[in-house]
């Protein structure tokens, strides 16, 4: 049974409504967007405003029709007579023909699923990095400290001093600092601020953290283009992708609390165990930087990661959402392109 047209992408719907206004046109359908080949050029008027001889009508003595070379009965050349082979005419239209068929291929998206697919996963990655991002400076970290009810120290860190050396680990993960940047610090009584094994963490941090950032703005450049590209070619299939990848973010939201819930350690040492070696994350609660970072620390992050990337997740699903308006826009916007394009074509 034939699928309605409301359950086609909207660059596909426009074809349908352009081929009802055309009756003596039967749309050539070249992929997502129907190209219609151009009807018969209208006679032109002849020098005295009358309309030219239509096909199939007696020529005219001496014409170029009558002799076929353009001769006048006598054997002399007609004045402004050219020569013309039969099959130039013919030749000539079935070139036309086969460059706008050329024209509207070109003008259809390349690998229009597959983007779609990137744009869709594309999100939630895009919405994490831009949450961690969000969280990793020292506005966090100052709310973090100063709020009611995180545990203090009981090694002795105050407050403040929490906030100077909380502040050096954040700058360095993000910075291209050598590890002396840590390794170096004194502490009040004198020693070594960090161990070299909480230094050799915070540079395993340093680099997965970078290089995930990196990875994902290199990927929203390429969905941005992406989605400009899909816009212009085929409008609607951005919107329905991004569309989809909010849902997405949500459902991953959604497991990823409920796996935390359930079991907030094991979730912390199998997400530890994914990017950095066995043993190399573990401290004693003696330490810096359990001092400055407690798991305390660490749920709070997460919970505030969670809850901006579900914003954002909420956010692009209301600007996408596929009301009867955005509709009727997208199928707007593919109408006058073709129409653009018929008449480019001479129609």
């Amino acid at each position: 049974m034939p699928s309605s047209s409301n359950d086609k992408a909207p660059w596909q719907q426009a074809g349908s409504a352009a081929a009802d206004a055309r009756r003596g046109e039967d749309p050539v359908w070249t992929g997502l967007l129907p190209a219609v080949p151009p009807a018969d050029p209208a006679p032109e008027p002849g020098r005295d405003g009358a309309p030219a001889r239509e096909s199939g009508a007696e020529p005219a003595e001496g014409s170029a029709a009558a002799g076929g070379s353009g001769r006048a009965p006598g054997g002399s050349r007609a004045v402004g007579a050219v020569d013309v082979g039969e099959d130039d005419e013919p030749d000539a239209e079935a070139r036309r023909r086969a460059a706008l068929r050329r024209d509207a291929l070109a003008d259809e998206p390349r690998f229009p699923r597959l983007q779609q697919v990137f744009l869709a996963l594309l999100l939630p990655l895009a919405l994490l990095a831009a949450a961690v991002r969000t969280v990793a400076t020292p506005l966090f970290l100052w709310a973090e400290y100063h709020r009611p009810g995180f545990p203090a120290d009981r090694y002795g860190f105050s407050t403040d001093e929490r906030m100077v050396y909380g502040s050096y680990g954040l700058d360095y993960v993000l910075n291209w600092a050598p590890p002396e940047f840590l390794g170096g610090l004194v502490g009040a009584g004198g020693g070594r601020l960090f161990l070299g094994s909480e230094v050799a963490h915070m540079t395993d941090v340093k680099i997965v953290l970078q290089s995930a950032l990196a990875a994902v703005a290199v990927l929203a450049v390429l969905g941005l283009v992406s989605s400009l590209y899909l816009r212009a070619k085929a409008p609607g299939a951005a919107s329905g992708a991004l569309f989809f990848g909010s849902w997405l973010t949500v459902v991953l939201l959604v497991l990823l609390a409920v796996a935390a819930v359930l079991g907030w350690q094991q979730f912390f040492a199998l997400f530890h165990s994914l990017f950095f070696a066995e043993g190399s994350w573990t401290f004693r609660v003696s330490d810096t930087l359990i001092r400055l970072y407690p798991t305390q620390f660490w749920m709070d992050a997460a919970i505030t990661v969670g809850a901006l990337t579900l914003l954002g997740a909420l956010a692009v699903m209301a600007a996408t959402w596929p009301t009867a308006f955005r509709r009727h826009r997208a199928l707007d916007r593919v109408r006058r392109r073709q129409e653009l394009k018929r008449r480019l074509a001479g129609r």
